[in-house]
C-alpha cells in the first residue's frame, strides 16, 4: 500500500494546480493534480507533506489543514492519500521538474482535464467541508466506483 500526502494551496480565490507534462510514464500525465507525493522511510504526514510541496513548489508551508483520507484504487495500485489544504506560506515559487505550476481561479478548476473523481473531493475541500474519507476506484483512469464517509471526527492536524 502506498501513503502520499496531496495538497491544494488557496490563495485569493485562486489554486495552485500543477499540470503534469513533464515526466516520462506519468500516471498524472495531461491531468491538472494538487502538490504532493509519497511518503519517504519513517516520514509522517505532516513531514511529507512539507517536504513535497517545498520540493515541487519551493514555498514553506506556514498555515495548513488536513481535510480528509482519500483511498485510490487505480487497477493493481493501492494508495491512502491524506488530502491537505493550505492558506499561506513564505518564500519564492519555483520552476517544478514534473509539470507547470499554475495559480487557477476556483470556478475554472472543474473544466480542466482532472481525475474522474477528483471534483468528488475538490468540491469538499473548496467549500471548507468537515473531515471525510473517500474511496476511489478506478480501472486504468475511469472512475468506476467511489463511496466517503462524512461524520468523521476530525485528527488534530492544524497549524
Amino acid at each position: 500500500m502506498e501513503k502520499t500526502t496531496l495538497c491544494y494551496i488557496c490563495k485569493d480565490g485562486k489554486v495552485l494546480l500543477l499540470y503534469r507534462n513533464k515526466k516520462q510514464q506519468d500516471l498524472n500525465q495531461g491531468k491538472w493534480i494538487g502538490i504532493g507525493g509519497h511518503f519517504l522511510e519513517g516520514e509522517s504526514e505532516e513531514e511529507c507533506l512539507l517536504r513535497e510541496v517545498y520540493e515541487e513548489t519551493g514555498l514553506i508551508l506556514t498555515s495548513y489543514k488536513l481535510m480528509g483520507k482519500l483511498n485510490f484504487y487505480i487497477d493493481e495500485i493501492e494508495e491512502i492519500c491524506f488530502l491537505y489544504k493550505a492558506y499561506d506560506f513564505k518564500g519564492k515559487e519555483k520552476e517544478c521538474n514534473e509539470g507547470t505550476l499554475v495559480w487557477m481561479e476556483e470556478q475554472k478548476i472543474f473544466n480542466l482535464p482532472l481525475w474522474e473523481g477528483d471534483p468528488l473531493f475538490l468540491k469538499k475541500l473548496l467549500n471548507e467541508e468537515d473531515y471525510f474519507e473517500m474511496s476511489l476506484v478506478y480501472k486504468q483512469d475511469r472512475l468506476m466506483e467511489w463511496r466517503i464517509e462524512d461524520d468523521l471526527s476530525q485528527p488534530n492536524s492544524n497549524c
